[in-house]
C-alpha cells in the first residue's frame, strides 16, 4: 500500500488485519504515537488523517491507502518546534507527557480549520482526548494563546 506519511510518500506491506497505531510503531517505528487504552476511548493514539483526527488504533492500516496521514513526528523536529509545542512547553501543559501527541494533533486539526476558536470551541476538540495529569487547564490556556 501506499499513503502520504507526514509529507512524504510511504509504500509498504501491511498485513490486512493491522492497525494504523500498529503500523506507525512497529512497522514504521514511529513511536510518538502512543497506545493507551486500544478500545479508541482515551486518544492518545491521535493522528490526523486527512486533516481530521483519529484514534489510530481503530482505524485498519489498509484504510489509509492513497490517503493523508500527519503524526506528532511530522508536526516539529527538535530544533524547530511547531508553535503549538512551544505554548504547550510554555504554559505547563505537559507534565507524564503521554497525551501529548495525541493533545497536540488534536489542537492542530482544530487551529488547522478554526485559527481563532472560542474556549468551548477547544474544549470540544480536546474533548476525545484523556489526561490524567494537567487537569486540561493549561493545556486549553496553551492553545488559546495561539490565538492571540
Amino acid at each position: 500500500m501506499q499513503f502520504i506519511l507526514n509529507g512524504k510518500e510511504v509504500r509498504v506491506e501491511v498485513p490486512p488485519h493491522w492497525t494504523l497505531l500498529r503500523l506507525l510503531r512497529e512497522g514504521l517505528g514511529l513511536t510518538g504515537t502512543k497506545e493507551g487504552c486500544g478500545i479508541g476511548e482515551c486518544g492518545s493514539c491521535t493522528v490526523l488523517l486527512d486533516g481530521m483526527p483519529v484514534n489510530s488504533c481503530l482505524i485498519l492500516a489498509p484504510k489509509v491507502e492513497g490517503r493523508k496521514v500527519e503524526t506528532i513526528e511530522g508536526l516539529g523536529s527538535r530544533d524547530l518546534l511547531h508553535p503549538l509545542q512551544k505554548s504547550f512547553i510554555e504554559h505547563g501543559a505537559i507534565q507524564c507527557g503521554f497525551c501529548t501527541p495525541g493533545m497536540l494533533m488534536s489542537s492542530k486539526a482544530l487551529l488547522d480549520r478554526n485559527p481563532k476558536p472560542t474556549r468551548p470551541e477547544i474544549k470540544e476538540a480536546i474533548s476525545g482526548n484523556l489526561c490524567r495529569c494537567t487537569g486540561y487547564q493549561q493545556i486549553i490556556e496553551a492553545i488559546e494563546a495561539l490565538k492571540e
